[in-house]
């Protein structure tokens, strides 16, 4: 009997150990994304300070930094902060379904299908803004329903739709390069920074179709954490439990393109916020728990840094897609050579 009470208080502090760093972790990445959301807002050509930066967040006019914070560099913020949000949710979702690190949108053509179009869009058909994005938009979630179709054989293994995406994202990349080459200078230029994946020259109309995305497809995807977790048990267990598989399956899977889709056409794809985004959390938080919430700072705190960074801190002004392919490309190669050292494959 003791020995079971003994067992069990184990258990239960195990639990509430955990959850405190949970919590902990979650408030201090939000706590980061704060302090470098304000930091955006104040450091520039010029600095403005914190009493000039709330009085244009509340409304107010102050002569020079209404226009620099609220024209410029407010929208910038958000908009860095709400695909951060999309892209560090919908690649953490990924990877949880399909139980891979290497399951990230970036990596099994979504992106690459939503970049195809915009390319397409821009070069041959001269398209611009609002078209240019959904162009974007459809063709994310239409490649990915690709994918999806492509791997069902009797149910979807992470591994065949980890080869087919990256065997669809490798034609698609054929594609992007094949429009480039017959571009002319304005277009390519335009093109270019598209595909970088930039914040420049960012307007409020670029935020609210994000945030309409984050605002509907965000909780839609937050309310399946449990059905993801029991997934994790396998395909038979969970269906065993209660969970629909296929409908489960789909509805992630609309939900997470839909968030990567929206936010690649408001910026670009930036690369690889969805592919660290999931580890990361998961080194904070540890092995228990669902990292929906903490990867979707995470990515929040990676852009919003990574812009930071590319506009002011490197001598020269790069786009944030640039600094974040420099941080994530280095992971990538250790993910590989780690599984392979292991014995691990695809």
């Amino acid at each position: 009997m003791n020995a079971t009470v003994t067992t069990s208080e184990l258990v239960v502090r195990t639990r509430a150990r955990r959850s405190r760093r949970r919590r902990t972790v979650i408030a201090v990445l939000t706590a980061l994304i704060l302090v470098a959301f304000a930091v955006s807002l104040m450091v520039g050509q010029r600095f403005y300070p914190p009493g000039d930066v709330l009085a244009v967040v509340l409304g107010e006019q102050v002569p020079g930094a209404s226009f620099a914070v609220g024209r410029l560099r407010l929208p910038r913020a958000v908009l860095a902060t709400l695909v951060g949000l999309s892209f560090g949710l919908g690649g953490v979702t990924f990877q949880t379904m399909l139980r891979n690190p290497l399951a990230s949108p970036d990596l099994i053509g979504v992106s690459a299908g939503a970049s195809a179009a915009a390319a397409f869009a821009i070069v041959t058909l001269s398209l611009s803004g609002a078209a240019v994005e959904a162009f974007a938009i459809v063709a994310g979630l239409g490649v990915a329903l690709l994918i999806y179709l492509l791997s069902y054989r009797g149910g979807v293994v992470g591994t065949r739709l980890i080869l087919i995406g990256i065997g669809i994202a490798a034609m698609l990349e054929s594609a992007i390069n094949w429009v480039l080459s017959g571009a002319g200078q304005w277009d390519l230029q335009q093109a270019l920074r598209w595909l970088t994946g930039s914040l420049n020259g960012v307007a409020w109309t670029d935020v609210v179709p994000v945030l309409c995305a984050v605002v509907v497809l965000g909780p839609l995807l937050l309310a399946q954490t449990r059905r993801l977790a029991t997934m994790q048990l396998g395909d038979d267990a969970a269906a065993a439990l209660g969970v629909r598989i296929d409908l489960t399956r789909v509805v992630v899977i609309v939900c997470a393109v839909g968030l990567i889709s929206f936010a690649t056409a408001a910026t670009g794809p930036i690369a690889f916020v969805s592919f660290l985004s999931g580890p990361i959390a998961a080194r904070l938080v540890g092995p228990s728990g669902s990292l929906m919430v903490p990867a979707a700072l995470v990515g929040a705190l990676l852009v919003l840094v990574a812009d930071f960074s590319g506009q002011f801190l490197l001598g020269a002004r790069y786009p944030v897609g640039v600094i974040t392919g420099v941080l994530g490309a280095p992971y990538l190669i250790y993910l590989i050579v780690r599984s392979n050292r292991a014995g691990g494959s695809l």
